[in-house]
């Protein structure tokens, strides 16, 4: 017998299979990960197929030296999976393949874990008189029965035991334990469905991709949990997606009072020791439900009923990693594999997304009120240039401070928004123009007040805070644009009394942190939540009746063409937090610039009407969804290699201009608008294509690519970042 092997190496020169001899003492399937001799060293490998026969030199063959697992940890479905990744995305198999193990579990850094336990097997047994323990332990069994050795050993000591176990009295037995992730458990919610969500789910059944478009409130979620109840009921299983790792928390509490241990999360939140149980409960069939972030699509769940990614136009679902991948993609393949629905919804859907719904290739389903019939909250928007001409030049316009004090004097909760962390976003001299900067990172660095230290977003160094300008000596300091910490300072100023809580990236690092702040909130009234993106989306609060959004402004006038629809996504989901519950909601929107045409739509939650205007523009810009771009990231310690490898590979590119002269539409190379990250320098090469030839220039670049250069050159189709 022979095996084909892919070698557990994320390196292009040996991106291939390679033919071992299976020993007659090892039982070797599909799917399992082996042992094996590479040159000079051992090396883990994952057998993807087994043959009578063999294509290379059988003398040169060697053999499988053992396995890893006496079980096929790779399911036959995440073969075809990996299969059409590397075709799709252009990444190596071993990358592919290592996204559907738990790193750990890869790494052989964790395993199962076993407690041991004693039952009374001889109860007619008398010990002697002065063997008072053995008696104590045998009457302690009998009233008691199965006991963990931990608790025997204390109270009665390890030799009791062994003497007992050795005249066969008591009897060892050994149990999995289980690492479960902490999950706040809740009561099922009774919930009765509104016509609309049952006309929604009737029609979200059989093949194909649905694109749920309900407002914030509308009862997504409700209706998530039915769908997935009839998949149960067919004997099938589910995955669900969620965006942010601080969603998962309700929804798990909600998933899990309603379907019990059927349930399963997957995130980067989780311990190296609960994300493998969990990954062994689904491998296994014991959970049927997966939920969690990106990485789940990826969960060995087999026999799937449904996947369905929840806030489906969020960025997050693409990896800007390496491996590089879409969700939607790789959901679709599983989806098509299992001839099982794929469900998307938002509130916002994607401009790709709602297009392919209004051309068919999608199935649109609409959920256009909300669920308890009442109005989504009132958007007021406040001009903040007036503010500061009536000499406010603070954080809060009068509006949003007014509203903040009638929701205290209600004994209410208001969410304060603003998509920026840290106390202000950079430190500067008023008198030479000094940015402190990161030495690895071509970025200013953050102020963050509660660490006293300037810190890098990018890689994550720290420095000290400067109180004297290093270039020209000047005292004279300038912080910044204001982000969260500074928030909730200025609000702790105005309301001393109040509890007022942070949510962002700083205060979220630790294990469950999400859970306790979300749930601290939920249970402190009056109180505030002062976040970022975290809070955007997802949450409910019936207490909520005030939204305020700090700086709307924020991501529209990045240099990017998705900036003004993420602006209309990102506001309209954070201004449905408000008035979920009886109490009317109001949102207090900030801006400096109050007659931008996207906050028109905002304001009246016309989300067809902004999707009209947006597509138009990208249309007449041929920009996505009406073209596709390509960028192609090279990345090196040495800026002379890097820009070595973009001058060879922009050359031969250029050539398909020649062949392609009206299907590429833009074709430039450049410096990355931020030039180094991680002390490793950053060019670029951009191109915008026409869609009728896209596939095949795709391909044709990714060739060029891959024959001039080795590692650190990423090739992306449609990038979220174009930093």
């Amino acid at each position: 017998m022979f095996a084909k092997i892919i070698i557990d190496q994320d390196v292009k020169a040996i991106n291939q299979e390679f033919e071992y001899i299976v020993p007659d003492n090892l039982s070797i399937s599909v799917g399992m990960r082996v042992f094996v001799p590479f040159g000079k060293r051992i090396l883990q490998g994952y057998v993807v197929d087994l043959s009578d026969s063999y294509t290379y030199d059988e003398q040169k063959l060697k053999k499988i030296i053992n396995t890893i697992e006496d079980f096929p940890a790779i399911k036959s479905e995440m073969l075809k999976v990996m299969k059409f990744m590397t075709k799709k995305n252009h990444l190596t198999m071993a990358s592919t393949l290592r996204l559907f193990l738990p790193s750990e579990m890869r790494e052989g850094k964790v395993k199962e874990i076993f407690e041991t336990f004693y039952i009374l097997i001889n109860e007619s047994f008398t010990p002697l008189k002065n063997a008072k323990n053995q008696m104590a332990l045998i009457e302690f069994l009998k009233h008691n029965g199965k006991t963990a050795s931990s608790i025997l050993g204390e109270k009665f000591g390890y030799t009791a035991i062994k003497s007992l176990c050795d005249k066969k009295v008591i009897e060892k037995q050994e149990e999995k334990i289980e690492r479960k992730p902490f999950i706040i458990e809740t009561k099922d919610k009774c919930v009765e469905l509104n016509q609309m969500q049952k006309n929604a789910i009737e029609k979200i059944d059989g093949e194909g991709v649905f694109l749920l478009h309900g407002v914030t409130g509308s009862g997504k979620t409700e209706v998530y949990m039915r769908l997935i109840e009839r998949e149960l009921e067919k004997g099938k299983n589910a995955i669900l997606l969620v965006p942010e790792i601080s969603l998962t928390p309700q929804i798990m509490s909600n998933f899990k009072a309603r379907f019990g241990d059927f349930v399963a999360l997957l995130h980067s939140g989780l311990s190296a020791g609960e994300r493998f149980d969990e990954w062994k409960r689904i491998f296994s069939g014991q959970a049927r439900i997966v939920i969690g972030a990106r990485s789940a699509i990826f969960a060995p769940v087999e026999n799937l009923g449904i996947i369905i990614i929840d806030e489906e136009h969020e960025q997050s679902y693409i990896s800007e990693t390496n491996p590089r991948y879409f969700t939607h993609d790789v959901a679709k393949f599983r989806a098509e594999l299992n001839h099982c629905p794929l469900l998307l919804g938002s509130a916002t859907p994607s401009v790709e997304s709602y297009q392919k719904a209004l051309n068919g290739e999608y199935s649109l389903v609409e959920l256009p009120t909300r669920a308890n019939g009442r109005e989504l909250p009132k958007i007021q928007i406040v001009d903040m240039i007036g503010e500061i001409r009536n000499g406010n030049s603070g954080i809060f316009s009068a509006q949003l401070l007014a509203d903040l004090n009638e929701v205290i004097s209600h004994n209410k909760q208001a969410m304060i928004f603003i998509n920026r962390r840290g106390y202000s976003s950079f430190v500067r001299c008023r008198d030479c123009g000094y940015v402190a900067k990161c030495s690895d990172c071509d970025v200013s660095l953050v102020y963050h007040k509660e660490d006293n230290r300037l810190k890098c977003h990018y890689c994550g160094k720290q420095y000290k805070v400067l109180t004297q300008c290093p270039n020209c000596k000047s005292y004279n300091i300038k912080h910044g644009a204001v982000g969260t910490e500074q928030v909730v300072a200025k609000l702790r100023e105005y309301f001393p009394s109040v509890k007022i809580l942070r949510m962002d990236n700083d205060t979220t690092s630790t294990k469950n942190s999400h859970q306790k702040i979300l749930n601290e909130f939920r249970n402190s009234l009056p109180s505030i939540l002062v976040g970022t993106q975290m809070i955007a989306k997802g949450h409910d609060f019936e207490n909520v009746t005030l939204v305020g959004i700090v700086d709307a402004d924020q991501s529209l006038f990045q240099a990017d063409y998705r900036s003004t629809e993420r602006t209309f996504q990102l506001i309209t989901q954070v201004a449905g937090r408000a008035g979920r519950s009886k109490d009317e909601g109001k949102v207090v929107l900030q801006t400096y610039a109050p007659r931008h045409y996207v906050y028109k739509f905002v304001a009246n939650y016309d989300y067809k009407g902004f999707f009209k205007k947006e597509a138009n523009i990208r249309q007449t810009a041929q920009f996505p969804p009406y073209s596709r771009i390509l960028r192609i990231l090279f990345s090196d310690c040495d800026e002379n290699n890097a820009r070595e490898l973009l001058k060879v590979c922009y050359t031969n590119i250029e050539k398909l201009k020649e062949i392609y002269p009206s299907e590429i539409i833009y074709l430039d190379a450049m410096k990355s608008p931020i030039k180094r990250i991680q002390n490793k320098f950053r060019f670029q090469i951009l191109m915008r294509i026409k869609l009728d030839k896209a596939d095949e220039i795709e391909q044709k670049v990714f060739d060029i690519v891959n024959k001039e250069t080795k590692n650190n050159v990423f090739l992306e189709v449609n990038p979220t970042n174009m930093s």
